[in-house]
């Protein structure tokens, strides 16, 4: 994957966003990639702090059609937050970030798991019953330990952080990400 993938991830985001605004968005370089099936995160901060992020753990749709989507959800549709408004578009940064495939993880009990995390690298896929979270890669920067990373990945499914059980699955991918300049 190269910048110029990136490049045309962020534009194609952005755009998404602005035309349920309304707004005319800027030109959008043309990548082969784009056609193919993948899966996005696209993350939206204002001043640094989490202003909506959705995306996709799988490759179900093309990658154009998936950046898009996820744009307009994490700006409108992310539960956590309000919609987007339109006075808000020019301060709210995008980030776009391209999954791997989730790879299922093996370990005989929690902290065989935890040891096997990398921290900064891993994205994790917490699963149980009908419970189920993901943080991606970036999250370690401000969750670096990884028993408090998986403490709040366990909470964001709706369990309590010492929540423990055979029955858990874990998968991990890697991401390439790409951040508009501020």
């Amino acid at each position: 994957m190269t910048d110029d993938l990136g490049s045309a991830l962020l534009v194609r985001a952005r755009n998404a966003i602005a035309a349920e605004f309304g707004l005319e968005g800027r030109p959008e370089p043309e990548n082969a990639a784009l056609a193919e099936p993948g899966a996005t995160f696209v993350t939206l901060t204002q001043d640094g702090q989490l202003r909506g992020c959705i995306g996709s753990l799988e490759a179900w749709r093309k990658l154009d059609g998936d950046v898009r989507e996820n744009a307009r959800a994490a700006a409108f549709r992310d539960p956590r937050f309000p919609p987007l408004v339109r006075d808000e578009l020019a301060r709210t940064r995008v980030e776009v970030s391209l999954l791997t495939a989730p790879e299922p993880m093996t370990f005989t009990d929690e902290a065989d798991a935890l040891r096997q995390l990398r921290p900064g690298i891993d994205g994790v896929i917490f699963e149980v019953g009908r419970h189920r979270s993901t943080f991606l890669p970036q999250v370690w920067e401000s969750l670096p330990d990884r028993r408090e990373f998986m403490g709040h990945l366990k909470y964001k499914a709706g369990l309590p952080p010492n929540f423990w059980s055979p029955e858990v699955r874990l998968y991990r991918y890697e991401v390439q990400k790409w951040k508009e300049s501020t």
